[in-house]
């Protein structure tokens, strides 16, 4: 279990790059120091629509596809970003119906939002990469992994489950309903959990009580909110709540796919989240005996509370993939 003080993204920028965790299993050569790349703001037309994606990065450097959960975008990784871009070609998109991506009338399952992100690889031309995963990223990620598994370089899971461990029986029950009971109550109750007070509250200040929640900057749920302005962007989130119970019956489709294609993995997941629990991080190693995994000190949203440890990890980790 790894503990980490809390530095501020300026200060740490050159230090998270040339200061290794002496714990980690991969820790042997420090690496130099690197400036942040600048961050461009692109949309690319994938099929029907334009997702909006953020680019950061050499075009020749490897590959790293930062994929979100909810609430939020691409904006969840604005300190990540500049973290990993002085080595990395970092691509964030933004699922459709979410952040600036296109918002068509149409119903939202995870297998449409993977189909886009699948799409927008392939017209970037990205052959190789790794995914980073997180909260609805793990039902994206996979699908885009089963569909493509030479594409994948490898794997980093940050509070994204794939495992029934990492759910507790609430929350199960708590998907089960939404898919099954499509009755007005009940969708009403969905969309409270889409209400400006639950996204700031039941999501970004839920982990970080107390002086924590110092960690937690407003931009995040003020920019999720404000990309949340009328009853049918709302409606677009219900119906991945509504969904989400295909992902839970794919579990074991994803965990034979793990065990069949072994990808590097390493693991950074906030173990302070009641929502996916820390079970479900240590859960991958029965199916990736060598994945690499750290319980941090954080909530469900550690790239926001953690941006230096976290890039600190992927950096080593990174470094020691095959091609």
């Amino acid at each position: 279990m790894y503990r980490f003080g809390a530095l501020t993204i300026f200060g740490a920028l050159l230090f998270s790059t040339i200061v290794g965790c002496a714990s980690t299993p991969t820790s042997a050569a420090k690496p130099q120091a690197k400036w942040p790349a600048k961050t461009y703001y692109r949309t690319a037309q994938v099929g029907e629509y334009r997702i909006f994606y953020r680019e950061a990065g050499a075009a020749d450097a490897p590959v790293i596809v930062l994929l979100h959960g909810y609430p939020s975008s691409s904006h969840t990784y604005r300190e990540l970003i500049p973290l990993l871009s002085g080595r990395y070609r970092v691509i964030a998109p933004d699922n459709l119906g979410s952040g600036f991506s296109d918002r068509p009338a149409v119903p939202y399952t995870f297998d449409l939002l993977a189909k886009q992100v699948s799409g927008l690889l392939a017209e970037l031309g990205i052959e190789r990469c790794v995914l980073y995963l997180q909260d609805f990223g793990a039902p994206v990620g996979f699908r885009v992994a089963i569909d493509s598994p030479e594409r994948i370089r490898g794997l980093v899971i940050q509070n994204a489950n794939a495992y029934l461990d990492g759910l507790t029986p609430p929350r199960r029950e708590f998907f089960r309903r939404a898919h099954e009971d499509r009755s007005p109550e009940q969708v009403a109750a969905l969309t409270e959990f889409v209400s400006d007070t639950a996204i700031r509250d039941r999501q970004y200040l839920r982990d970080v009580p107390g002086a924590r929640s110092a960690r937690m900057s407003p931009d995040a749920w003020t920019h999720d909110i404000a990309l949340l302005p009328t009853a049918q962007d709302r409606a677009i989130q219900v119906q991945l709540f509504q969904d989400y119970q295909t992902n839970i019956d794919a579990y074991p489709r994803w965990q034979a796919w793990l065990r069949k294609h072994q990808p590097p993995t390493l693991v950074v997941w906030g173990e302070r989240d009641p929502a996916f629990v820390a079970a479900g991080a240590l859960a991958y190693r029965r199916d990736v005996p060598d994945a690499e995994i750290h319980l941090l000190d954080a909530g469900h949203f550690a790239a926001e509370e953690l941006p230096v440890p976290i890039a600190r990890h992927i950096t080593r980790f990174m470094a020691h993939l095959p091609p």
